[in-house]
């Protein structure tokens, strides 16, 4: 999977379904910094991904500071064609321009991701 380098940042783009319906998500920046990986709710409203009462609300701690964020299981996410079934993923606003979420380490361990800089590119051990 091909990164890109813009802005001090590192974007990558994500694939994620629920309940059959599917959306490429661009924009997700590579954040090894982050425990968890952490999806705008604006961008997934339109695939039906919305709080629920069954959902766990959750607190996200960063830079920026604390935003309330809620945990929902999905059917899949997709990185190139490294597919993680039934995931739980943080949900919450994001309020940074250009940016649809962060790609944290619960994802990048469980794909074993080798990330390689010089060549700018993601992929699964």
């Amino acid at each position: 999977m091909i990164l890109e380098y813009r802005d001090g940042l590192i974007f990558t783009e994500i694939e994620i379904t629920h309940k059959e319906k599917t959306k490429i998500i661009n924009n997700i920046v590579l954040d090894t910094g982050a425990t968890k990986s952490l999806i705008s709710q604006e961008i997934v409203e339109d695939i039906g991904i919305r709080v629920s009462k069954e959902d766990d609300i959750v607190m996200s701690y960063g830079i920026g500071g604390k935003e309330p964020a809620f945990v929902k299981k999905i059917d899949k996410i997709m990185l190139d064609k490294y597919t993680i079934d039934n995931i739980s993923i943080d949900f919450s606003k994001i309020d940074y321009e250009d940016i649809n979420g962060l790609l944290g380490l619960d994802i990048l361990m469980e794909g074993n991701f080798i990330i390689n800089l010089d060549q700018m590119e993601l992929r699964p051990k």
